[in-house]
């Protein structure tokens, strides 16, 4: 909001009086005034109306005040509430403090006194309004489809997605289960110039030995029993669009042979047919296992793995980018937002700060899947839009370290271990002393206090 003319207030008091002496307040400024008689019409009004302030009295018949800034907080949080409350009833105001509105005021009340809070609420609003435009435009820089990470590692798999896309060559994207791999491949052909065209996953490794061919490469009609009709494979489905063959190494030796036979002549026939049918898909492959090692082992063919590997995509684990933990719990934040009915579509969940640093000690063994599934189950099971470190897995409110019990034959000392920890913990924090210091599980004065020490020792 970037001037008073956008700033709407909701006035709700079952007293007209109040009401309108409130709203000549309210237009005095330059605001625009709504008016409800009672917390129910004020739910309405919200639905309809731009509103941005709301300024409710505690008391009133039915739905009292408090209930209602529990019901705005629960589904427009961004809305501040003001409370109005007579003498009598301050404790009540205090509580509804606690339960997130931003202030109250004491009834009788002078229009100058109105005056001066709704006016500071309102620059209030307006560094609001800045700092989520700042961070949509840092998130800009911080995106690239569903793919979001500041983290040097990110952005280079970034800059690879945005080279490679206008391209039809292969690409092998590598990287540990749940790290994103088919993300990656979406980003890959949503950005090039065949977005238009086919995406077509195959997952190798859920894939029985005996179907993936006919699967892969269709069938004609008599080519084994049950084969009634003739059937597409997926190979011919992705056509001038992108074939992504996620887990790749579980291919058969068999199939690894004719899918290299397919790439090499772009052309392939259906089990039990024999005309030859051209395909120019794109073929993008990823998966979580050493294919070198799999080549000395005879598990992969080397000829599939250099046609496979023309460009490489590495997607680093979790644990060694966790300063991209909080910009992807935004992110999955608002996609499950999305998801959700429309009675809670409106719902904007953020996390406490004690949750967020448990997550940020978490080392994430399944990656990015295993944080999203975690941020569901917060979502579910927890009481409101804030998600706090309760509502986290047992596994991520303790993390347990994962250093070893055994003593070394050589200790080093406790202060270079330490400096070691610091240098780390800013290195994966891209130099974010804030971040790091979270990460580290201590003040940020406490950091800027060692760092300086360690600059006078030279």
């Amino acid at each position: 909001m970037s001037n008073k003319d956008a700033v709407g207030v909701l006035i709700v008091d079952d007293q007209e009086m109040v009401r309108g002496i409130c709203r000549q307040v309210v237009e005095s400024l330059g605001y625009q005034a709504f008016q409800a008689e009672s917390a129910s019409q004020a739910l309405q009004i919200i639905e309809q109306q731009p509103v941005d302030l709301v300024l409710a009295d505690i008391k009133m018949p039915g739905m009292s005040g408090i209930e209602l800034l529990e019901r705005i907080k629960a589904g427009n949080p961004r809305i501040e509430v003001i409370v109005m409350t007579g003498y009598a009833s301050v404790p009540s105001a205090v509580q509804a403090m606690k339960l997130g509105a931003a202030d109250y005021i004491v009834k009788p009340f002078s229009s100058e006194e109105m005056k001066v809070l709704l006016t500071r609420l309102a620059e209030t609003l307006d560094l609001k309004d800045e700092n989520r435009y700042l961070r949509e435009r840092l998130r800009s820089r911080h995106a690239l489809g569903q793919l979001v990470g500041q983290s040097q590692q990110m952005q280079q798999v970034f800059k690879l997605i945005q080279r490679v896309a206008p391209s039809r060559a292969p690409v092998l994207i590598r990287g540990e289960s749940g790290t994103g791999k088919e993300v990656v491949a979406r980003s890959i052909h949503e950005t090039g110039p065949w977005r238009d065209k086919p995406f077509v996953p195959v997952d190798c490794g859920a894939l029985a030995p005996t179907l993936i061919e006919s699967e892969l490469f269709g069938y004609v009609r008599g080519a084994f029993t049950g084969a009634v009709h003739s059937k597409e494979g997926l190979l011919q489905s992705a056509e001038d669009g992108t074939l992504f063959l996620d887990e790749v190494a579980e291919l058969p030796s068999e199939l690894q042979t004719r899918l290299l036979r397919a790439i090499q002549e772009k052309e392939f026939r259906p089990v039990g047919g024999t005309k030859r049918i051209p395909v120019d898909a794109r073929i993008l492959a990823a998966t979580n296992r050493d294919l070198e090692a799999a080549i000395r082992q005879g598990s992969f063919r080397k000829e599939l793995y250099f046609r496979l590997n023309v460009v490489s995509i590495a997607l680093a684990p979790l644990r060694e980018r966790k300063v991209d933990v909080p910009l992807l719990a935004e992110h999955i934040l608002q996609r499950l937002a999305a998801s959700q009915p429309d009675s809670r579509r409106r719902v904007r969940w953020s996390i406490a700060s004690e949750a967020l640093d448990r997550m940020l000690a978490y080392d994430w063994p399944g990656n990015v899947r295993e944080l999203e599934n975690c941020l569901e189950r917060a979502v579910t099971l927890g009481s409101g839009p804030l998600i706090r470190a309760a509502d986290l897995p047992s596994n991520v409110q303790s993390p347990v370290s994962a250093a070893s019990t055994d003593f070394p034959e050589s200790v080093i000392p406790l202060e270079e271990m330490e400096r070691q920890a610091i240098l780390r913990a800013l290195a994966g924090a891209g130099g974010d002393k804030m971040l790091a210091a979270r990460l580290l599980g201590i003040g940020k004065t406490t950091l800027y206090r060692k760092l300086q020490k360690y600059q006078q020792k030279g």
